[in-house]
């Protein structure tokens, strides 16, 4: 009798580039929310949250993905729509603050881009890779822009993988009936 993989292997969300970049952008909004905007406000809350449902939800549909492709490619789009409501925020601060937003080309945001390119590493030790502790608000709002347009595009790669992956795989219910059925052959 051949052995059968029901469950694939899923987890590993720490290595996703996805995973690391939202987390980047976590501690860095945590870190300008603390200095730049009103601790007791709704926008503190709210933009910390949406960091870290970003987070949250990489890692939760990562970790879902062994019976659920629909949970994983849910939760990866929910981690995107999160980030994006959090772009928002910090596109109405430099706006309300009269403060510069960088074009997707200006030097400082190839800079962010590449740094980011640049650093394989999981970032998700808490490190300050970005030293976001040491920049204005201008430019550390800019950053976490750059980052998080980079997590996006990572999210979107991600879910059109998913995709790709469940038509040429399909789902855990469907791998149950083909399991099951090929046992029954023996």
């Amino acid at each position: 009798m051949t052995e059968h993989k029901l469950i694939p292997p899923h987890g590993g969300f720490r290595k996703l580039r996805s995973f690391q970049c939202a987390r980047s952008v976590y501690d860095g909004t945590v870190i300008f929310c603390d200095r730049f905007v009103d601790k007791r406000s709704r926008t503190n809350d709210q933009m910390v949250q949406a960091a870290r449902s970003g987070v949250q939800n990489i890692a939760e549909g990562s970790l879902a993905s062994a019976t659920s492709k629909k949970t994983e490619l849910k939760l990866t789009g929910v981690a995107r729509a999160s980030l994006g409501e959090l772009l928002l925020d910090f596109e109405d601060f430099l706006r309300q603050k009269k403060m510069r937003q960088w074009a997707k080309n200006d030097p400082e945001a190839l800079e962010v881009r590449g740094k980011f390119k640049s650093d394989k590493s999981d970032v998700s030790d808490g490190s300050d890779n970005y030293h976001f502790s040491e920049l204005s608000a201008e430019r550390l709002a800019n950053t976490l822009i750059c980052l998080i347009n980079q997590a996006s595009y990572l999210l979107w790669q991600q879910m059109k993988f998913l995709e790709k992956e469940f038509l040429n795989t399909g789902g855990f219910t469907e791998r149950m009936y083909k399991t099951r059925k090929n046992l029954r052959k023996y």
